[in-house]
């Protein structure tokens, strides 16, 4: 029991030590990942509706 009371207060010294990103920063990464998302998404359907497209001319 010893132990996991010092793990916690460990743990509560070392989350006062982060630094934490703000509103602003939080959102912009947000929409990075989304527009990247959006974009690998649409990438591969193409490439899969191409190859698809390219099976079925052959058979």
């Amino acid at each position: 029991m010893k132990k996991l009371i010092k793990y916690i207060k460990e743990s509560r010294l070392e989350l006062k030590k982060v630094i934490w990103p703000s509103r602003e920063s939080v959102i912009s990464s947000t929409k990075v990942v989304l527009v990247s998302t959006a974009l690998v998404a649409v990438f591969l359907w193409l490439v899969d509706f191409i190859l698809l497209k390219g099976i079925l001319l052959i058979f």
